[in-house]
């Protein structure tokens, strides 16, 4: 069976940081079916510690790939650590060793990188998941109708938030001044709208796929609109000290999160199936609907996701969430590592 554990149990009693990190535990069905196969390893199954957000949809290929033995067949006994607190909490395990490797969000994680954490990010590994809903009624069309209006948020530092403040800014508009955000929790930002409380919300799938099924509700924007169609949204981060002592796993690791990827873009109902049990307010159909929304075909390393990370920062100096003396190119050497060359 494999196993799945809370951050809980791995922190030290003198910090106790990570009390917020649900324990949880998995029963995955297994699956076949890989996009392509598995390059031979000479050596036993070397054991990580991968932390995911078992709730988020971007990381649906993290099941999929624990069920169907893809991370064995690539020479790495992944064990999953549900993650649930805060992003600096995460990347602090990660640089001290109470996990290997985690999976997150680029707008939630560059910030939070900037402190200096020993985490490096190998890749890029899909795009999309982000949506701005708004009410039919209010007649937001555009990033521009956001003027004057509510936007309801899961909170403040979101990576909804921050994308689409950007956007706000490219509009011609001050995200803090020309748009009133109210935080909410998450499954209740649908009903801050029924209630008049917000024009417009902000989140990620699978909040947000529910709730452009809704018909008083329309989808105005996602983070494959337009420029960013091949802009990937969620990295793979890895401890430093594992990067230097054992390149070689870190590769494996990458290339059976590639492999997985894949198996989303050509065979996203393998995915679902291993995934569903995670989303309760999602149907499996729903969440094959969310993969093929997304792109998953499409993963970056090297130069590519540095190029990448370079912009998301430009970009979010326009936020002000990034400092404007934040040297952007420096950064995303400092924090990127090229495992696969």
């Amino acid at each position: 069976m494999p196993s799945e554990r809370s951050l809980l149990s791995l922190a030290p009693n003198r910090r106790n940081f990570l009390k917020s990190f649900a324990a949880a535990s998995l029963v995955l069905p297994a699956f076949g079916g890989l996009a392509r196969a598995a390059e031979p390893v000479g050596s036993a199954a070397r054991p990580l510690k991968l932390a995911w957000n078992a709730g988020s949809a971007c990381v649906s290929t993290v099941a999929y790939a624990k069920s169907s033995g893809l991370f064995t067949k690539h020479g790495v006994e992944v064990e999953l650590v549900n993650f649930s607190g805060s992003t600096d909490q995460l990347l602090e395990a990660i640089a001290t060793g109470k996990a290997d490797a985690g999976v997150g969000m680029a707008l939630r994680w560059l910030k939070p990188l900037e402190q200096g954490f020993d985490v490096k990010i190998p890749a890029g590994l899909h795009g999309g998941c982000l949506r701005l809903i708004a009410s039919k009624a209010s007649g937001i069309a555009t990033i521009a109708d956001l003027k004057g209006k509510t936007v309801a948020v899961a909170d403040m530092a979101s990576p909804a938030k921050n994308f689409f403040s950007v956007q706000l800014v490219k509009a011609g508009l001050d995200p803090t001044r020309d748009v009133e955000w109210r935080q909410y929790p998450g499954n209740l930002l649908g009903l801050a709208i029924e209630k008049g409380e917000a024009h417009a919300l902000a989140d990620n799938d699978p909040v947000t796929w529910t709730y452009r099924k809704d018909p008083n509700l329309v989808e105005i924007a996602t983070n494959l609109s337009g420029e960013y169609h091949d802009r990937t949204c969620c990295l793979l981060g890895v401890r430093g000290s594992l990067i230097r002592d054992d390149k070689a796993v870190v590769a494996r690791l990458t290339e059976a999160l590639f492999d997985g990827w894949h198996t989303a873009a050509s065979n996203p109902e393998a995915v679902a199936k291993a995934f569903v049990e995670f989303t309760p307010k999602a149907s499996q159909d729903d969440v094959v609907g969310m993969l093929k929304s997304h792109h998953h075909h499409q993963q970056v390393t090297g130069d590519a996701l540095r190029g990448q990370i370079v912009k998301y920062v430009d970009e979010l100096k326009l936020a002000q969430v990034f400092r404007p003396s934040t040297d952007a190119e420096s950064f995303a050497r400092r924090i990127t590592a090229d495992v696969l060359a």
